[in-house]
Formats: structure tokens, sequence, C-alpha cells
């Protein structure tokens, strides 16, 4: 494996540098500095995250969950319950008979119920939090796959453009030789449709350019215009290997449904209820007002149909998680695995890439001067032209490939844009 390094390259200056080197001043037309330069990949990924459902809803998951928490460090798990009762026999026989008792109904913790309460509190509150940093991670990659479709795109523009521009010079010179009488009108010909076919790739590449950075502008709600400066992101070291967010996002559903499932067990009856009233009666008219004390407990029966529904499930909610937590921390593992895979690939491809985009340039400027000696003819000039263009084109996406692998490592080892 080859020691690993900061990536960090302007794609697009390296790449109108090269195409300079070899086609002239011409290919610096493009370079037009803008006021509002266009957002970086971590802009458009935290405005993205700011759209998202999941993160205008964090904070109320979050105040839900400490809700939670306080009610499961309260006294009773339901507010107790004022009774008032009063009993009067004036519509019947109106002797006198009255009767009127007010108390209070405290309902009571089950065993273990409250300390189950609390366990599933504190494991809703974090499960929120891991929710959405997995939704940030599984956000970051759709952000990624864009943005890189976006750059190669761009790149495809850079090409075609400066394409053209080699055409149109060629084309000059072959219009100022055809009326000095070296060159005939056939090859003015050849000239001019090499041009038009130039133009015609700028336009289609425009247009594929334009409908790649659509669904970015869609997802970050970003008002992006102009040409993106392309800044690799770092590879990844040793150290930057944290837990990654889908896992600890199923590991934190599993302890949820899991304590869960304890607190069913635990609630296999409704909550008991302590019960205290006054009363204050007499049976006729003229009798003195007697007052008493009533103090009840009501426990209902437990068990049942329901309660076993609940609690099976719970438990089937428990299982799900760990065998889903299995399957994709294998899934993940394979996925680091095939991602370093395809940035050793990359890397390979580029050296090659730049290799061959080398000889080309250094190929063309042999026959350039010999065209104008008039030692080659055109179609050799054309050809030799367009597979220089090609091997820059190629050098160009094997840059970008090996960037957009760097990221896809980054994204299958859960680390956010930096």
């Amino acid at each position: 494996m080859h020691p690993r390094r900061r990536t960090a390259i302007p794609w697009r200056q390296a790449l109108l540098a090269a195409l300079l080197a070899g086609i002239g001043p011409g290919a610096s037309a493009q370079a037009i500095a803008t006021a509002n330069p266009p957002p970086s990949l971590k802009d458009l990924f935290e405005a993205a995250w700011a759209l998202q459902p999941e993160a205008q809803a964090l904070q109320a998951r979050r105040d839900a969950a400490r809700a939670q928490q306080r009610a499961a460090g309260a006294w009773t798990p339901e507010p107790p319950a004022v009774e008032a009762r009063h009993r009067t026999d004036r519509i019947t026989g109106n002797d006198g008979a009255r009767e009127l008792e007010v108390g209070i109904a405290v309902p009571l913790w089950l065993p273990n119920e409250r300390r189950g309460a609390g366990a599933l509190a504190d494991a809703a509150l974090a499960a929120a939090d891991s929710r959405a940093r997995a939704a940030r991670w599984r956000l970051a990659g759709s952000v990624r796959e864009l943005w890189w479709q976006w750059q190669r795109a761009t790149v495809d523009v850079d090409i075609t453009r400066a394409q053209l521009d080699s055409a149109r010079r060629i084309a000059a010179d072959v219009a100022r030789r055809a009326k000095a009488g070296e060159l005939a009108r056939a090859d003015q010909h050849q000239a001019d449709s090499a041009v038009a076919a130039a133009e015609a790739a700028v336009a289609q590449a425009e247009s594929a350019a334009t409908a790649a950075l659509q669904p970015l502008k869609a997802l970050s709600g970003l008002p992006i215009a102009g040409a993106p400066e392309v800044v690799a992101e770092p590879e990844p070291g040793a150290a930057e290997a944290p837990d990654h967010p889908a896992l600890l996002d199923l590991q934190d559903r599993t302890t949820l449904a899991e304590r869960s499932a304890a607190l069913a067990a635990t609630q296999s009856r409704a909550n008991p209820e302590l019960a205290v009233a006054a009363t204050r009666d007499r049976g006729t008219a003229g009798e003195r007002y007697g007052q008493t004390v009533t103090l009840a407990l009501r426990i209902p029966f437990g068990g049942g149909p329901r309660h076993e529904s609940r609690v099976a499930a719970a438990r089937a909610e428990a299982t799900e998680a760990q065998a889903q937590l299995a399957l994709d921390r294998a899934r993940l593992q394979a996925e680091r695995e095939a991602a370093v895979a395809r940035v050793e690939a990359a890397r390979r491809q580029l050296a090659a890439a730049e290799r061959r985009a080398t000889l080309a340039r250094e190929t063309r400027g042999f026959f350039e001067k010999s065209f104008r000696l008039g030692e080659t003819d055109l179609p050799t000039r054309l050809r030799l032209e367009a597979e220089a263009t090609e091997s820059e084109r190629q050098a160009a996406r094997s840059r970008i490939e090996l960037a957009a692998a760097i990221s896809a490592w980054r994204q299958a080892l859960g680390l956010l844009p930096p």
C-alpha cells in the first residue's frame, strides 16, 4: 500500500495549468473571479442538514426524552387525582340527610417500574442523538455523491472549452495558410468541421453540468453560481476511526428496545392507587355532623393476554434490532475494505493517466511544429489534437475519481465532510 498523503489540490487550477502548457494562453479566459465564491462541500452539507426533517425535529425529540426522565424521577407514575362527592335527600324526602366526601387518590409505582422507566428515558435520549448522527452520515453520503457528479461534469466543461479554443486556433491557422495557397480549401472545411464538433461538445458538456448541479441546489437550498474550486478531502488516518454513526444508532435502538421490553415485563398490571378521604355527614336534619376518615388501597388484577402481547412485541423489536446490528456491522466492514481497494486502484489509474497525458502533450508539440513547417498533414494534426485532449480528459477525470474514492473511504468510516 502506498504511504498515505494529505491530498488537497485545487484540481481545476491544476487542470487548466496542464492545458495551458500545451494549448496556450486562450484557455485562461474562463478563470473569472467572482464576488461570491461557490460553497464548499462542507457548506453544502451543513446547509442541506439544516433543511432535513431530522434536524428540525431533533430538539423536540430531546425535550421529549428529558421530560420522560423527569417523569421517571417523580414520586408517582401519574399525577394524583382529587375526588369530591356530595350526597343529599333534598330531591327525594328532604329529611336533612347530607354527606360530603373529599379525598385524594395517589397512583403507586410497581416494583422496579420506576428504575425501568428511568433507564428507558436515558436510552431514549441517547437514541435521539444517535439517530440524528446517523441521519447526518446518510445525508453526507448523498451530498458527496452529488458533489462529485458535479465535479466530473465541470471537468468535462473545462476540457471541451479548451478543445474548442485549440480547434479555433488550428482553424484560423489553416484559413490563413489556405488563403496564401499553402493548403487546400478541403483542409479549411475539415478544420471548420472540427470547430463545429467542438462547439457541440461544449454545449453538451455545459448542459450536463447544469443538470448535475440542480439536485445539489435542491438538496442544499443554496443559490450555487459559478464553478467550484475542488479541494479533495484528506485521507483518513489511523486515529480517524470513530464509532460508526450507523452502528451507534442501531446499538442505541437495541438498548432502547431491550429496556422497553424490561419495563413492559414489570408493568404486569395497572398501577395500584392509595386513596385518603375525609367524610362529613348527618342522617337527618337537626343531627350533628359526624366526620370520618377513609384509607383505601386499590390493586388491579394483572397478567393476561394484553400484558403478554406488549412484552412479546417489545422483545421482538429488541431481537430485530440486534439482528440488524450484526448484519450492518458486517456490511460496513465490507464497504471499508472495498473503499480502500478503490482508492488504491484510483491512485494507480491516475499515475497511468498522467503519464499518458505527458506523452500526448509532448507528441502534440512535435507534430504542431511539423504541421507549421508543412511536414504533417491536417488529418494527422487533428487526430493528435483529439488524442491529446482525450488524455487530458482522462487525467483530469482520474484526479476527480481519486478524490471521490477518498471521499467514499471517509464515508465508509463514518466521517463527515471536514
